[in-house]
């Protein structure tokens, strides 16, 4: 585990840096112990274009909570085509599933914060602790602008969430336009709901498109009043 100085030393080395660099770093200092997490959003393919860049055959995992839009299976598909890949797939624990949906219901999430939750950890939070298994690091495109809870994420962080491991946000201080920006330069391929309105992509109950004055995570449990729009995966145990 990096100590609290070389952690601050590392982030005031790479706070002006290009993400590639922070990858570099990543892969050099991890090896085969570090993976991309892939939500099928814009900012996760710059980064695994970025990847295809430097490593010949990256890792990368997708979590399937099985109710994906049909245009992310699609996207899965056009990944598989352009990039060379250690591409794993992890699902949600059926007996987990069935035992939540037959307690409270197929559309559970629409009643309480509580429950959302608890489908958000069944589907999303218990495969991705399996995802990160053996892992020492992984990779996310998290942005700081992305929600007022990302506001302060370094570039290099401690998640103690998941076991101590490293986490990685190249992408910490990009703007939506820079991400957008390099998808179009470099042709890298991107979910088609962004071309119909969404700017942040989950499960199809659970996300919708938005308006253009509105926040991109308006479209994330829509119904929800006064909550942090996340869903577990990026909560702040990290220093």
């Amino acid at each position: 585990m990096l100590s609290k100085e070389e952690l601050d030393s590392l982030n005031k080395w790479f706070e002006d840096k290009e993400p590639l660099e922070v990858l570099k770093w990543g892969i050099e200092k991890f090896r085969a112990k570090i993976v991309l997490a892939c939500s099928l959003q814009a900012e996760d393919l710059v980064i695994l274009d970025m990847l295809s860049k430097v490593v010949e055959k990256p890792k990368v995992f997708i979590i399937d909570t099985g109710r994906l839009h049909q245009e992310s299976y699609e996207l899965i598909e056009e990944i598989n085509k352009k990039y060379n890949t250690d591409l794993r797939i992890y699902f949600p624990d059926y007996k987990e599933v069935e035992a939540l949906v037959n307690k409270h219901g197929i559309n559970l999430f629409y009643r309480s914060v509580e429950l959302r939750k608890a489908c958000c950890e069944v589907r999303k939070v218990l495969p991705l602790r399996r995802a990160l298994e053996g892992m020492q690091a992984w990779i996310t495109g998290l942005r700081r602008e992305q929600n007022f809870t990302r506001g302060g994420i370094k570039k290099i962080e401690i998640d103690e969430v998941n076991g101590g491991i490293v986490k990685l946000n190249p992408l910490a201080d990009w703007t939506w336009e820079q991400v957008w920006e390099y998808i179009k330069k470099n042709n890298v391929p991107y979910n088609k709901l962004y071309d119909k309105g969404y700017k942040s992509i989950g499960c199809v109950p659970c996300t919708r498109p938005v308006k253009p004055w509105e926040h991109p995570r308006a479209g994330r449990w829509w119904w929800e009043q006064n909550s942090d729009k996340e869903c577990g995966l990026h909560y702040r145990g990290v220093k």
